[in-house]
């Protein structure tokens, strides 16, 4: 079973490098995925989701080091709360890199940039073995619950998303937290 699992994220890892999406089970829900620093294929996620573009989106990472490229520096009194809260399931609006090379679409209209350190197995082993944080966003058409398995993925998506992971989701009843790191705001 282990190396079926393996499978599964090496071939998601490819699809990602391609520019492909994927989707992939997180604390709570699925999520649909996809490399951050490839515009396309946030547009492509952005798109098959029809969500807002002035939203913005998450991103995942097994540390907070895979976040540095997207994040400015704050003090770090000023970022307790987040790294405190990490790894696990709370995601926080940081203040984005000032001329950032990423596509607009993982802000939306926000100055800030929603990202969490995830303590999901799976999603640990996903942006290690990749190497780099990725996009989430809850599995599903915007408006409509997210999916809570890889065949409401499929519902949702028969065409579009290149591979899912087949795996649970971790025991958290709904979607993460999401705080203001500057104001500490709790906001979902």
């Amino acid at each position: 079973m282990a190396s079926t699992a393996q499978q599964d994220i090496q071939q998601a890892v490819n699809a990602l490098k391609q520019g492909q999406l994927i989707a992939y089970p997180t604390e709570a829900v699925f999520g649909l995925g996809c490399d951050p620093q490839q515009a396309q294929a946030v547009e492509q996620l952005v798109k098959l989701k029809q969500r807002n573009p002035d939203k913005g989106l998450i991103l995942i990472a097994s540390s907070f080091k895979q976040l540095k490229p997207y994040i400015a520096q704050v003090d770090d009194c000023i970022a307790a709360p987040a790294r405190q809260s990490w790894p696990g399931p709370v995601t926080w609006l940081w203040p984005v890199k000032q001329n950032y090379p990423f596509s607009h679409l993982l802000t939306g209209k926000h100055a800030t940039i929603a990202v969490r350190v995830s303590a999901h197995p799976l999603v640990k082993k996903l942006c290690d073995k990749f190497e780099g944080a990725i996009v989430s966003t809850s599995a599903n058409i915007e408006g409509q619950p997210p999916a809570t398995t890889a065949e409401q993925v499929r519902q949702y998506f028969p065409k579009g998303v290149d591979k899912i992971i087949e795996a649970d989701t971790g025991d958290l009843p709904q979607p993460t937290s999401i705080y203001d790191l500057l104001t500490q705001e709790k906001l979902r």
